[in-house]
């Protein structure tokens, strides 16, 4: 009898709709036991969430407020040596790192044309000399004529026509002598400023120290007709140099001349050089917007390390701050998450955004928050800080003492 029925099902299709029905039931238990797996899951990791607090320990410390600064090395006393003449250099005597003293020849321009002027200058100087000489044997028989021939004319032997020509004479003769003097005067002169002109033929160094820079060869020619174009470079003295920095605007105001400072070269990366600020400028200097003021530093180079030209970091002690309470500087930008606000609370938020309140009013710059761990919860205290380092900052008011833990981080597991 169960056969019939097989056939009427599956002529029917009944089974089919039967496996159906079965599937989509093993489907539902399985999508349900799947999401209260789901829910079990979520439920359980939000009940077991902890949060852990990272925290340093508030300190007696000491430490030094620094201002950091990027300069070069250069010499104390640097010279730069031109020609005021145009010429064809002879000669070039000197080369890099050559040490020179005061007078020594650096180089020579060609003289011979110098040298031919100058000797026109002495045999003008010889002639004018001469018609001196001259001018006066002149003035002296002039003289002794007219005396002979004022004599007659007291007497009244000459005519007085005689008298005025000789005395004429007397007079021309005179100034003849005058002329001839002058002449003799100008040709000194013009032979003074040959006689300077060769001189400045030969390129000397005015100072004492050693050649940095030489732009020149012999046999090259030198015009200075325009600007006088600078032939050697010359330092005084290499063991005593100083270190020019660059210090923003917003620095300048906590330096002053007699400052300590450390700087380091990248040539001695592990090395530290002392230096101290000698002087500071007033004028500033504006490179792409930003505004600097050029501070001098001295330092010592005694063992010459230091060469011109090198790129330098200083650190300039501004402030030492000893046995103060100190806490790190993490401290003060660490604030715990903000929880979601309620509608209320958003209300009032925009509100207090539109109408302040006022009760911040007398806050200062300097008032800060620290969260410090108490009984493994954190609690907000109210601080004013002082003097920072970059790393540590004082605290100088506030309910925050030596040995308490202050939180810095905190971690969700």
């Amino acid at each position: 009898m169960a056969e019939p029925n097989t056939d009427v099902e599956k002529t029917l299709g009944l089974r089919a709709h039967k496996n159906y029905k079965l599937r989509w039931i093993k489907y539902a238990i399985v999508l349900t036991f799947v999401m209260g797996g789901i829910w079990y899951w979520i439920s359980f990791s939000h009940s077991k969430s902890v949060t852990r607090y990272i925290t340093s320990e508030v300190s007696i410390g000491s430490f030094s407020v620094t201002v950091t600064a990027t300069g070069t090395v250069e010499p104390t006393n640097l010279v730069e040596i031109s020609s005021e003449l145009s010429g064809t250099l002879a000669s070039v005597n000197v080369d890099y790192n050559d040490r020179v003293e005061v007078g020594t020849i650096l180089a020579e321009l060609d003289t011979t044309k110098l040298e031919a002027q100058l000797e026109v200058s002495k045999a003008s100087l010889d002639s004018a000399i001469a018609r001196v000489a001259m001018a006066q044997a002149t003035l002296d028989e002039a003289k002794e004529k007219y005396e002979a021939e004022l004599n007659l004319e007291q007497r009244g032997v000459t005519s007085h026509q005689a008298f005025i020509s000789k005395k004429a004479a007397y007079i021309r003769a005179q100034a003849e002598l005058q002329s001839a003097i002058a002449d003799r005067a100008l040709a000194e002169a013009n032979l003074n400023l040959q006689q300077a002109e060769l001189d400045k033929a030969c390129i000397c160094s005015p100072i004492q120290g050693i050649v940095l820079n030489r732009a020149v060869d012999a046999g090259q020619i030198v015009a200075s007709s325009l600007s006088a174009p600078i032939l050697f470079t010359v330092a005084e003295d290499l063991t005593e140099m100083e270190l020019q920095v660059d210090v923003d605007e917003a620095d300048i105001g906590q330096i002053c001349v007699g400052n300590r400072a450390e700087f380091t070269v990248e040539a001695y990366d592990d090395r530290r050089f002392p230096a101290e600020i000698s002087k500071i400028r007033f004028a500033p200097e504006t490179i792409d917007g930003v505004v600097t003021y050029k501070a001098i530093l001295t330092i010592d180079n005694s063992d010459l390390l230091l060469r011109p030209g090198m790129t330098a970091t200083a650190d300039i002690t501004v402030a030492e701050i000893d046995d103060v309470l100190t806490v790190p500087n993490a401290a003060l930008r660490y604030a715990p998450p903000l929880e979601p606000a309620t509608e209320d609370e958003e209300r009032s938020g925009l509100l207090g955004m539109l109408i302040p309140s006022g009760r911040d009013d007398d806050r200062r710059e300097d008032d800060k928050t620290l969260w410090i761990l108490k009984d493994r919860v954190p609690e907000e205290i109210a601080v004013r800080t002082g003097a920072s380092d970059g790393k540590l900052t004082e605290i100088i008011e506030g309910s925050v003492f030596a040995g308490d833990l202050v939180v810095t981080d905190q971690i969700d597991e």
